[in-house]
C-alpha cells in the first residue's frame, strides 16, 4: 500500500461516514502528504505582514491616503490591528516586515528592516521598480522564511499592508491570465462607483503603457509593490522549506500566483485561508483551480483571514491524531 492510500484509509476508518468532515478530510490529507507522515503537526506557526508603499497611491486609486500604510505599521508594533488581535487569540507568532515603506521606523523588536526603497515608481510612467530592486526582495524575503523555518516552524501565513497594493494585485492578475482590468478590479478599502470607475480607467492606461508582458519576473517587477515582491520571495522559500503556507486574501493570492508561475509545484503546500469581498478575488482563485476554506466578506489584508483559518487547520490535525477509528472503539463499520 503506497502512502497515500494509507493515509486516506486512515481518514476513512475514523468513526464517522465516510468523506462526513468534508473539507476538514481533505485538509487533513493535505497536511499529511506535505509533512509525508500519518501523524503530522503543526509547530510555531508564524504570521508575517509585508508593507510597503505604492507610488500609484498619489494618482487616486484608494479611498485612503498613502500615509495610512506607516500609521499602520506602527499599529501593528503596538498591537492594536485586527491582526494582532487573532494571532494572541490562535496563539501565532506575528513579525511586521518593512519592505518599503515611505517612513523611517524606530528599532523595534517586532520589526524587521527589509526596505527596498520609499515606496515604488509609479507604473502609470515607469516601472514599479527596478531589477535590482526586484531580486533585493525576493532574496531578502527568502532569507526572513529561512531564519523562521530554522527556528522550528512548519507552519506561515503571509499578510501585507499597503495603500494602492489591491491595484498592484489586479495588474497582476490582468497580466498573467490575460484580462481585461475592469475583470481583476474591485472597490480596494471602499471606492465609490465613480472612484472606481476612475481607477479602472487608470489602470488600463497604465497596462497598455507598458504593453503585454508574460514573464512573471517582469510583471512583479512592472506592477508589483516592494511587500507583494517580499510575499512572493518568502512563497518560494517557504516552499523549498516545506513548510505549510496560509494564503491570505487578494494580494497575498496575486504574490501567490507570481510564485506559482515561477514554480508550479508551490500550490501543493499552500492553503487557501478565505475568499476576500474584493470582487476579483474568487474568480482569481478559480483561474487557478482552487477553493479558500472561509468566506466571511473580509476586505482588511494582514493576514487576517490565515489567522481566523487556523483553528480550522489545527482540527484537521487534530482529527487525524487523535479521533478513534472504528476498530479501535468498537464501532461497527457500514
Amino acid at each position: 500500500m503506497t502512502f497515500e492510500q494509507q493515509l486516506q484509509q486512515k481518514i476513512d476508518l475514523k468513526t464517522k461516514p465516510l468523506g462526513a468532515l468534508g473539507w476538514i478530510e481533505k485538509l487533513a490529507y493535505k497536511i499529511g502528504s506535505v509533512q509525508q507522515t500519518l501523524s503530522p503537526q503543526l509547530k510555531n506557526p508564524t504570521l508575517v505582514v509585508f508593507a510597503g508603499d505604492h507610488g500609484i497611491a498619489k494618482s487616486g486609486v484608494s479611498a485612503y491616503p498613502p500615509e495610512v500604510t506607516f500609521q499602520m505599521v506602527s499599529n501593528f508594533l503596538q498591537e492594536g490591528a485586527a491582526i494582532n488581535v487573532f494571532c494572541k487569540q490562535h496563539q501565532i507568532a506575528i513579525k511586521i516586515v518593512d519592505s518599503g515603506v515611505n517612513f523611517d521606523f524606530e528599532p523595534h523588536p517586532k520589526l524587521i528592516h527589509a526596505k527596498a526603497g520609499y515606496g515604488t515608481q509609479n507604473y502609470l510612467e515607469n516601472p514599479a521598480m527596478t531589477g535590482d530592486q526586484l531580486e533585493f526582495c525576493l532574496e531578502k524575503s527568502k532569507g526572513i522564511v529561512n531564519e523562521i523555518a530554522a527556528s522550528g516552524s512548519n507552519i506561515i501565513g503571509f499578510g501585507e499592508m499597503g495603500i494602492g497594493n489591491t491595484s498592484s494585485a489586479s495588474m497582476i492578475m490582468s497580466s498573467l491570465f490575460d484580462l481585461p482590468i475592469a475583470q481583476c478590479v474591485g472597490k480596494g478599502t471602499g471606492l465609490t462607483a465613480e472612484q472606481l470607475e476612475k481607477k479602472v480607467e487608470l489602470l488600463t492606461t497604465a497596462k497598455e503603457k507598458h504593453g503585454k508582458i508574460t514573464d512573471p519576473k517582469i510583471i512583479l517587477q512592472t506592477f508589483g509593490g516592494f511587500e507583494v515582491a517580499q510575499m512572493c520571495g518568502g512563497m518560494l522559500a517557504a516552499f523549498e522549506q516545506n513548510m505549510l503556507l496560509m494564503i491570505d486574501g487578494f494580494i497575498a493570492t496575486a504574490a501567490l500566483a507570481i510564485a506559482r508561475a515561477i514554480n508550479p509545484k508551490i500550490m501543493e503546500n499552500c492553503i487557501f485561508c478565505h475568499v476576500s469581498d474584493e470582487s476579483g478575488h474568487k474568480p482569481f482563485l478559480e483561474l487557478m483551480g482552487e477553493k479558500a476554506l472561509l468566506d466571511l466578506n473580509l476586505r482588511v489584508g494582514e493576514g487576517t483571514g490565515c489567522a481566523l483559518a487556523y483553528p480550522l487547520i489545527q482540527s484537521a490535525v487534530n482529527f487525524l491524531n487523535e479521533m478513534a477509528s472504528f476498530e479501535s472503539a468498537q464501532v461497527s463499520n457500514k
